[in-house]
Parts: C-alpha cells; sequence; structure tokens
C-alpha cells in the first residue's frame, strides 16, 4: 500500500501491541467476543498454538439446517478442518512451545489506502462475522498475532486481506492457522449465526488462466477436483453456489509463483469475486504486481521477522533443563544486546525457516555452536544456506524413539535433487506425479513395453490361432501379429511421454444409476430381439439364453460410452465402434453421479484410483470382448477355441485399455527407469509420500510441492 494517512499507522518505533486490538499478558491471548484466544506461532515456517492447539470441529445443531446449501457448508466445513488439521501436524504447527507471530500494516506499494479497506464512515461490502467487531484504522495502529489477524479477517469491511512477507517468513503458514482458527470460530458460534460464517478454503493459484474462467468458475473446479463432496451430480454447481452466496472464503497461496502477465489478471480477476478473499504472496512480486493491478480494497499486512529473544526463548523451551551447553551458547549470543550488528545467526534466525531447520538438523546433543564460528558463516546466507544443505539428511538420519526411515539419507537427497532440478527446469514449484512419464528417454520403456506384451499377450493368441488353423502360414503371421500387437501397446504407453490432462473419473462417475440403467436396457433390448428374430431365421439357433449372455458386451459398452467411461472402452476393439461421437455430446452435459465418502483428495489418493480402478476396467472390457466372441466360438466349434479367445482377448484389451493407457502405470514404469538411471528408489510414489510426512514436500490437491522454496533451489543448484 501507499505511505499511510499521517495520523492513521504509526511508525516501526511503536510497540505492537500498543493500541488498538490488545493482548491479555496473563492468558497470552484476547478475550473480545468472537476471537480465538491462547494462540502463538511456532514450527517449521512459522507456526502457531497455544492452550488450544487441537481443532475440533463439531457442528452440531438443534435444528435443521435453513438451506441445503448450509448443510453443504458445514460438511465442507468438516473436511477442510481435518484435511489441515493433518497438514498442520506434519508442518508441526500444532506443537507447543510457540513461536510468535506478528505482523503490521505494510508500508510497501501493494494495496489502496488503509481507509478503503476498513471502509469507516462508508458502505462495507462484507458485514461483520457474528461476533466480531468493525475493524477500524485504531485497532490496526499496533500490529498483533494471530489472534488479532483472525479478528481483522473477520471485520474487515472489503473483505479483501493481503498477507505479504519476505521469503521463508511463514506467510502460508499463518494462512494455515488463520484458517484453523476460522473454522474453530465457525464451530464456536450458534446455528442461527453459522451460516453467516463461510468455511474457509485454502487452495493454490497455480493452473487458473484468468482469461478462461472467472474467479468464481476456477474456484468451483478446483473444489470439485480436490473434495470429493462435489463429485456428485450437480457438485460443481453447489460448489458455485456456495460461493456465490458467501458460504466460503477464499485463501489463495502462490501468487509470487505465477508469471508476471498472469499475475496482473489475476488480481483483476478477483475484484468481482463474491467470496471473502485472503492472497499471499511475497512481497516483492506483490509490488511488482501492484503496478499492473491492485485488488481494490484490499488491506496489506506484512509478517515481521522473529525477534531474537523470541527465538532465543523458544529454542530453550524445547530443551531439557539446564540446556546443553551448546544451545545455551546459541541463546546468548542471540539475546547479546551489544553484539555486532554483523551477527549472522541472529539475522539468519529472524525468520521461522532458519529456526525450524537448525532444530530439525541438530540435535539436544548436537554441535549447534558451531554456528558461531565468524569465518566459516560470515553472514545470514551462509548460515541458511548450511542448514538447507543438511535439511534432508537430518530428515532421513535415525532417531532414538522413530521408526528407521526406510530410505537412506543419501537415497533422499539423490532423489529430491533429481526432482528439484527437474522442476527448475520446467520452471514450476508443481510436482505433477502424471507428468513423470515425460521425464526419462522414453525409447527404453517402449522397447520393455513391446517385448513384454509380444510375449505375455502374443503366445496366447498364437495357440488359438494355431489350434483353429494349423498351417505354416499360421507359424509364420501369429508370431508377426504377436510383434505388431505389441508395438501397437508400445506406441499407445509411448503417448504418455507427452504431458496429459489428468482424468479424476471414479467408481460412481461411471457407474451411475443413469449409466447402469441405459447399460442394462440396451442389453435386454438385444438380447431378447436377436433371441426372437434368429430361431425364425434357423432352425439350429442357440438357446434363448445364449443370446443374453453374448450380449452382455453391449450392454457394458453402452454403460462405459454413455457415461465417463470411454476413455477406457475408447482402446476395445469392436466394442467402441460408432461411440467417439455419441461419447463427445455426452461429455458436455455430463453431471458427476452422488458420492458417500466426502474428503480431500491427495496425490497419492488418485494415484492410487488410477492403479486400482483404470487397471480393472481395462480386464473387464478385455472379458467383455471375450464374452462378445468366445461363447460363439464355444457353441460352432469347441471350448478350448472359445477358452483362448477369452483369454487372448483380456490379455490383449487389458493392456491396450488398462495398462498402456494408464498415467499411474506409466509413472511406476517410469519410476523402474528411473532407479536404473538415477538411483531413485523403485517405489517412487512411496517415497514423495514418505518425504511429505518428514516435512519436505507438502501436498497441494493432487500435486506435491517443496515445502520451501528456498529448499528447491538450493537442492537444484547443487544438481
Amino acid at each position: 500500500m501507499t505511505v499511510p494517512d499521517s495520523g492513521e499507522i504509526p511508525g516501526d518505533g511503536e510497540s505492537p501491541h500498543s493500541g488498538g486490538i490488545r493482548e491479555n499478558a496473563h492468558s497470552g491471548g484476547m478475550h473480545r467476543s468472537g476471537e480465538v484466544s491462547g494462540n502463538a506461532f511456532h514450527g517449521p515456517t512459522a507456526f502457531q498454538v497455544g492452550a488450544h492447539n487441537t481443532l475440533n470441529v463439531h457442528h452440531h445443531t438443534t435444528t435443521a439446517p435453513a438451506s441445503p446449501l448450509d448443510a453443504t457448508a458445514d460438511e465442507l466445513a468438516r473436511v477442510v478442518g481435518a484435511q489441515w488439521q493433518e497438514e498442520a501436524g506434519l508442518r508441526r504447527l500444532l506443537e507447543p512451545a510457540p513461536l510468535p507471530v506478528r505482523w503490521r500494516v505494510s508500508e510497501r506499494s501493494v494495496a489502496g489506502r488503509v481507509v478503503g479497506a476498513t471502509a469507516e464512515g462508508g458502505r462495507a461490502r462484507f458485514a461483520p462475522l457474528p461476533g466480531v467487531g468493525p475493524t477500524t484504522r485504531a485497532q490496526l495502529r499496533g500490529g498483533g498475532g494471530l489472534p488479532e489477524l483472525h479478528a481483522v479477517y473477520g471485520g474487515l469491511a472489503s473483505g479483501r486481506l493481503l498477507l505479504v512477507g519476505p521469503p521463508a517468513a511463514g506467510k502460508t503458514a499463518a494462512a494455515v492457522l488463520l484458517l484453523l482458527d476460522a473454522l474453530a470460530y465457525r464451530a464456536r458460534v450458534t446455528p442461527a449465526d453459522r451460516a453467516r460464517v463461510p468455511v474457509p478454503v485454502l487452495l493454490s493459484l497455480d493452473g487458473w488462466d484468468p482469461a478462461e474462467d472467472s474467479a468464481t468458475d476456477w474456484a468451483a473446479g478446483r473444489l470439485t477436483r480436490e473434495y470429493t463432496l462435489f463429485h456428485g451430480r450437480g457438485g460443481r454447481d453447489r460448489a458455485r453456489a456456495l460461493l456465490e452466496s458467501g458460504r466460503i472464503a477464499l485463501f489463495l497461496d502462490g501468487l509470487d509463483e505465477v508469471t508476471g502477465r498472469l499475475r496482473g489478471a489475476m488480481v483483476s480477476a478477483l475484484e468481482g469475486a463474491p467470496a471473502r478473499i485472503v492472497l499471499v504472496s511475497r512481497a516483492r512480486e506483490a509490488v511488482l504486481t501492484a503496478k499492473k493491478a491492485r485488488l481494490g480494497g484490499a488491506l496489506a499486512l506484512e509478517i515481521q521477522p522473529v525477534r531474537p529473544a523470541d527465538a532465543a526463548a523458544y529454542l530453550l523451551n524445547r530443551l531439557p533443563s539446564p540446556p546443553p551447553p551448546a544451545w545455551r551458547a546459541l541463546a546468548d549470543r542471540l539475546l547479546d544486546e551489544h553484539a555486532p550488528a554483523e551477527n549472522a545467526v541472529a539475522a539468519a534466525l529472524a525468520n521461522p525457516l532458519a529456526i525450524a531447520l537448525l532444530r530439525d538438523v541438530y540435535r539436544d546433543d548436537g554441535p549447534v555452536d558451531e554456528l558461531l564460528d565468524r569465518s566459516r558463516f560470515r553472514t545470514a546466507a551462509a548460515v541458511e544456506n548450511h542448514l538447507l544443505d543438511h535439511a534432508v539428511t537430518a530428515a532421513y538420519t535415525p532417531r532414538p524413539g522413530h521408526p528407521r526411515p526406510r530410505y537412506s539419507p543419501e537415497t533422499a537427497e539423490r532423489t529430491l535433487r533429481h526432482i528439484a532440478a527437474r522442476l527448475t527446469r520446467d520452471g514450476t514449484r508443481d510436482l505433477r506425479w502424471w507428468h513423470i512419464p515425460g521425464w526419462t528417454r522414453r525409447r527404453p520403456r517402449v522397447i520393455a513395453v513391446w517385448i513384454v506384451s509380444a510375449v505375455v499377450c502374443g503366445v496366447p493368441s498364437f495357440l488359438l490361432a494355431w489350434h483353429i488353423a494349423p498351417t505354416p502360414v499360421t507359424a509364420v503371421l501369429g508370431p508377426l501379429g504377436a510383434v505388431g500387437g505389441g508395438w501397437a501397446v508400445s506406441r499407445r504407453a509411448a503417448e504418455l511421454s507427452v504431458p496429459q490432462p489428468l482424468s479424476s473419473a471414479g467408481w460412481r462417475d461411471i457407474f451411475t444409476w443413469g449409466t447402469v440403467l441405459s447399460g442394462i436396457g440396451q442389453w435386454l433390448v438385444v438380447g431378447t430381439g436377436l433371441g426372437l428374430v434368429m430361431p425364425m431365421l434357423n432352425d439350429h439357433s442357440p438357446p434363448f439364453w445364449f443370446w443374453y449372455l453374448i450380449t452382455l458386451p453391449i450392454g457394458y459398452s453402452e454403460l462405459l460410452v454413455t457415461g465417463r467411461g470411454y476413455e477406457i472402452v475408447a482402446r476395445a476393439p469392436f466394442l467402441s465402434l460408432g461411440a467417439g461421437g455419441r461419447y463427445d455430446k455426452v461429455r458436455e452435459g455430463y453431471a458427476r453421479p452422488p458420492v458417500v465418502d466426502t474428503r480431500s483428495v491427495g496425490p497419492r489418493d488418485v494415484w492410487r484410483h488410477h492403479i486400482r480402478l483404470r487397471l480393472l476396467l481395462g480386464l473387464l472390457t478385455g472379458w467383455a470382448l471375450g464374452l462378445y466372441v468366445g461363447p460363439i466360438l464355444v457353441w460352432t466349434q469347441n471350448l478350448l477355441s472359445g477358452a483362448l479367445f477369452a483369454v487372448t482377448a483380456v490379455l490383449w484389451t487389458g493392456a491396450l485399455a488398462g495398462l498402456a493407457g494408464n498415467l499411474a502405470v506409466a509413472t511406476a514404469l517410469t519410476a523402474v527407469q528411473l532407479h536404473a538411471e538415477e538411483g531413485t528408489p523403485v517405489r517412487l510414489m512411496h517415497f514423495l509420500e514418505d518425504a511429505r510426512r518428514r516435512n519436505l514436500l507438502r501436498a497441494t490437491g493432487p500435486v506435491y510441492q517443496f515445502r520451501h522454496a528456498r529448499l528447491q533451489e538450493r537442492l537444484a543448484a547443487r544438481e
């Protein structure tokens, strides 16, 4: 924002708690109506909790919700609470001995005047949340901590809050903790007021093109992909309705990770969004964006550096009493008021990232006092780089009382360096696992798939051909056909080396009541028709039930092509004939079916879904093709011919529809190739999830990201 008007916001010399919303010195929190008390900042990136460090969101109502949207919002609050409670635990945001967070109104040119955000004496765009007073300029003068941040969020007239700060200042962690506080507050208000308290949802801005989608359309699409609550029929419409009615507040992270052109377009598009918005960005990128577009009415708050006394107290509180000498020496250096201005350790530990890394890298008896060597660590950057370089090793070093890591520190660091270098080369922070097949040369993988499919699938098909016609021609054409079929499978697998869109169709998306009834209807009509007509044409026609048996695949293919299964059946001969145009038409208006489970969807969930669902459906498609012709061969020739055809159909169709076109299988095969070429783990997806649990990666919807951008940069540089 511009420099505040005289009298609005005092200079930096004032105490952060000198005015406006004041902290209760005895309780450690706030006691104003509508605020969350007992919270403070601590953990690996900037972290908070206190006496109320566990979020238990219960939505017990004595009366039925006034609107179906209220029930959906309550369920979304439960799912989001469970999601971020787990994620905050993995980030260690909810541990005791908190590290305080402090914020002040930013004096950078990133937003308009404060009075434009508070709308004092004017018309407020958003009424304060029930039990929260309007935010005023007087309340903002002294800055504050997390409890005050929730009060500002809940009472801000513009509904537009911008959290900025330097890299590794703890901006995202502050947003996560604000989200948890907002959920806890929503759970405490009366049922009558709950509908007026929006459900906060944290989303990454990556992948949004404002030229294609409005903010509401994009957010509704993201909600549909990331929460199974919106996978049902009309789920996207419900998500849109929640957004348009103000029942969802958007917490948007990653503005600084998109290109400059898109940043300005995003900010402009967010102007008209009907939801409350909390936007998180690095300060530098926010300033650059503001030169092109500003978020109207936004209040910019800047996360303040950690004070040396707070850092020392946080570090000592986690140690036994008395603390080890090395840690005591480090704390004394932080508390030394007469230390030279170039105190590298104090400067480095002014951000939560370095403090978290320090606790990760050095154990209670570790030589942490080596950081006081000014000949080795002349600058804060040298200290931070030293901690970053040891972060992976520390995460995978066995610790007493903890399970032994599945991967060695050397393997983990080698793998993460390779991943970081690849992401940096691609200019992204998002690790989309379905793009991994493009990370290696595809020729070795194509040749391997070609050979395996030609042998495994080709042998039964050759035996079938030889059984039907044991001639020299069959002896020549049979192996050639197996080689040709293997080539077709390998070419299909090679297609996935180019980045593909991620399909999200699930069981209930394909096997809906509508598609099942359509398939059954098609099966009964065709089977009955053949059963009535064929006896009139042939005196030796098979029995009536036979026609129902062989027409089952027709019903199955009808089920798939009228829903979202055409991508699977499209590779099966005969079953997909003439269905492409129908599917294109159906796809436009097809609504997903209702689902029973409601949860957030993570990267490993989506990967497992592709392994299990699409592989099984590919095999089922093969069985359908086997039933298409196999019984006819049994009736006209013999049982062996029909059985061989069924096996051949299952193998070839399963290979084409379930294996070669399966993104999860392609990723697993690429992981084997990476293991041979780069020494990464064979079970790469398992490793990524393990790295997430060790606080090196984080999950954002179906993608992974490095927990800290600086860690990715450092690992990529070392690679």
